[in-house]
Formats: C-alpha cells, structure tokens, sequence
C-alpha cells in the first residue's frame, strides 16, 4: 500500500465543478495535496473502482432517463483520468454504483426513476452495455419522498454472491443473488427483502469485514438498523436501531452515508443538517451497537465520507461548504479529532481512494 494514495473526488457540476477531481493523500500525516481536475464529466455524484485494474466508474447523475455510468482509465502516476466508454442506466438520476469482485458487473441504482441497472464489464474494464434492468415497486408513509420507489445505493456482500439495495421510497432492503455469467439479479430464495420501520428512508448498506453483520443508514428519520447477516442464505436479521442524533436535537436532519472502520470495532454515519459523523461501537459478538456520540465536520451536508485504507483517517465531504476536513481516528476508542487539514473542492459528494 502506497503512503500517498490518490483521492478521487466525485462532485455535483455545479457551483463551478467540471467534474472529478483528484489529489494525493498522505496516510501518515494526513494531509491532503494539490487538488486538480482529474476528468470533466456531467454530474459524477457516486464513483467506484475496477476490482483490478486501474479503472474508474462514476454514476452521472442526470435526470429524465438521461442517467449514464461512464469507465475511465486512471494514469496511476498523475491522476488524471482518460475517459474510455459511457453506458445508460436507462433510468434517472443515478446516484451510486459498485463494481463485483470479479469484474463481471457494473450495478447502478436509479433514484428517481426506482430502478437498478445491471452492465457486464468486458476484460479490459469497458462497460458493456445493459444486460438487465431491474425495476422496484411499492410506496410508503412519507407523502413528499416515498411516494414511489427510490433505489438509492447497491452493496456486494463480502462472498460477492448477493446484492442488496436500499430502496428510500419503500422502506425496504431488497436481496438478489447475482448471476455473472448471465448479468442479472434475481430474486433471493431465502429472503427476498428486509424491511425497516414506515418512513425511516434506508439509504446507504455497509458490512462488517468478518461477514458477520450489516447496517443500514436511514435518511428521513436519521437511525441506524443493525443486521445479523447469514453468508449461507443472504439473509438478514435484526439486531438493533439507534438514533443518530444527539437526543436534545431539534432541527432538521437527514442521513447519507455508513462506513464500518476496517478492523469492524466501530461504525460511522453521516448527518445533514447536524453535519456531523455519528459514532458507534460495535459489538463483535452480537452485532449491538453503543452511541459513542457525534463529531461536527466542520462544514455544511456531509453527504459522503470516506475512511483511508489505513484505517487511521476519516475524511468527509461537506457538499455546499465545498471542503473535505481530515479527522484522525483513535483506534482504541474510535473517537474523531479534528487534524486541521483540509482541502477546498466544488460540492465534493464522493471520495474513493485508490492505490
């Protein structure tokens, strides 16, 4: 592992972006370096790598079935990015993707539109056109944001044999075996969904790295579910809900992001509107969670962040302060202090390391 990664950083075009952007990340001191624009491209909100090779996905963000993924190639050396191919989602707003641990797909998930797209990679990391889209169904309590579907985010499990999306407007987390050979999702036999409370909005999924757990983020009603999870099946069970937020908290707020620290003892999720990182011990034997509390991230709308391959640093990204501040994680405690370095990107919404 190199000691200067590079960061990309995924943004909104506008406000002055052009697209993705790239700087090098010092996992010793922490420090973020010159930051220049690694590719223009159209609303680049979610990126995420080839398993393998060095390329670059990001989900373009359009409206009005415009949504498309784009591949780049990434000169490991600079940075920069050289744009290779771009594929459409066939649905609007895609807002997140993953590629599978044996570059067979690229899944992205449609937003607005409720909708999952499947495309095969070919060997040289191009995408192939779709090869399946998936479409959800259903509703729930919330009249202005679950009036319809909204798949909002897809997650591999680590056997990289299911995929489970969170979909926002049906309050649920929809299971699907994957079949690489074939390009498609079908549904898992075990367990087709995991629902959570009317109205809570499940967002973004994380897993433990011993297999074991899984936490879903949920953005309207700012709580955190636990999940025991079953590599056998693809099932999930519950485990726990907790707050987000301080209990003395009377603004409004609304969860984006989850992250589990690389040795699974703590979890982390983001809020908008408190702007802060909640944190969470995990316990390693039932999956329960302790609120350890919040820590402001000096900015405005964490929608994304990102813990560097080390596991001593969390980075987060403040869409409409347009900075990205560096906080140094104990590895005890999993507590967050503020380091006083940052870096000034156009409305960062995604931050992937690579290297």
């Amino acid at each position: 592992m190199t000691k200067t990664p590079l960061l990309y950083i995924g943004t909104y075009t506008r406000r002055g972006s052009q697209g993705i952007y790239v700087a090098r990340f010092n996992t010793e001191t922490g420090e973020i370096g010159e930051v220049s624009l690694a590719a223009e491209a159209s609303n680049p909100s979610f990126l995420a790598l080839h398993p393998s090779q060095p390329v670059l996905y990001a989900a373009n963000e359009m409206g009005e079935g415009d949504g498309q993924v784009s591949a780049f190639a990434i000169d490991a050396a600079s940075g920069a990015l050289e744009f290779i191919n771009q594929q459409p989602t066939h649905g609007s707003a895609p807002c997140h993707l993953t590629a599978d641990a044996t570059a067979s797909l690229v899944i992205s998930t449609n937003y607005s539109s409720g909708s999952v797209a499947v495309m095969p990679i070919d060997p040289n990391g191009r995408l192939k056109p779709s090869s399946q889209l998936v479409q959800h169904e259903g509703s729930s309590i919330n009249p202005h944001r679950q009036q319809g579907p909204h798949a909002h985010s897809v997650t591999l499990d680590p056997t990289n044999t299911y995929a489970y999306v969170c979909d926002l407007g049906m309050d649920k987390v929809m299971i699907y075996q994957m079949d690489l050979g074939e390009g498609k999702l079908l549904p898992n036999p075990a367990q087709n969904w995991a629902r959570v409370p009317a109205g809570s909005g499940p967002r973004h999924f994380a897993f433990t790295p011993d297999q074991r757990f899984a936490y879903a983020v949920n953005e309207l009603d700012s709580t955190m579910n636990g999940f025991a999870f079953d590599p056998a099946d693809g099932s999930l069970k519950d485990v726990c809900r907790l707050p987000t937020l301080p209990a003395d908290f009377s603004g409004t707020s609304h969860c984006a992001d989850v992250h589990v620290h690389p040795s699974g003892r703590f979890l982390y999720g983001s809020n908008r509107g408190h702007d802060s990182i909640a944190v969470y011990a995990i316990d390693e034997k039932t999956g329960e969670l302790t609120s350890l509390g919040q820590t402001l991230t000096g900015g405005r709308t964490p929608r994304n962040f990102g813990i560097d391959p080390t596991g001593r640093w969390l980075l987060a990204a403040n869409q409409d302060t347009d900075d990205i501040f560096v906080f140094a994680i104990d590895q005890k405690s999993g507590s967050l202090t503020p380091t006083g370095h940052s870096a000034n990107v156009p409305m960062p919404v995604c931050l992937t390391f690579f290297g």
